[in-house]
């Protein structure tokens, strides 16, 4: 498989290191198989088709790669890759979150006082 070489520089535009590396792959490996998965998917589901026809493409759905399917995306903090707490809104942790929004880097967000 192609997709799941490790490239030579990596611009992925947020805080590096493997975790952040390998859902950026599953992103990538998502994107590329996106199409084939849902073409295999509706033939699996469509009950108009024979059924060892479907069983096919039921088996071929299964033995794609685990990176292709949309769950195992998660969504991470852009400046410290966390993958929990994290606002997807923004795409960052609670923590970073609150941390730029108090030095004003957020536009259109500021400390609520009532």
């Amino acid at each position: 498989m192609s997709f799941f070489k490790r490239a030579k520089k990596l611009d992925i535009g947020c805080f590096i290191n493997i975790k952040t590396i390998r859902d950026h792959t599953k992103r990538v490996a998502f994107a590329e198989a996106e199409a084939q998965r849902q073409a295999l998917r509706y033939a699996v589901r469509n009950t108009t088709l024979p059924p060892r026809t479907r069983a096919i493409a039921q088996l071929q759905l299964s033995q794609m790669h685990c990176y292709t399917r949309p769950t195992q995306i998660r969504n991470r903090c852009i400046m410290g890759g966390k993958g929990r707490g994290v606002l997807s809104d923004f795409k960052m942790s609670r923590y970073n979150f609150r941390l730029e929004a108090l030095a004003g880097n957020i536009p259109g967000v500021k400390k609520a006082s009532w």
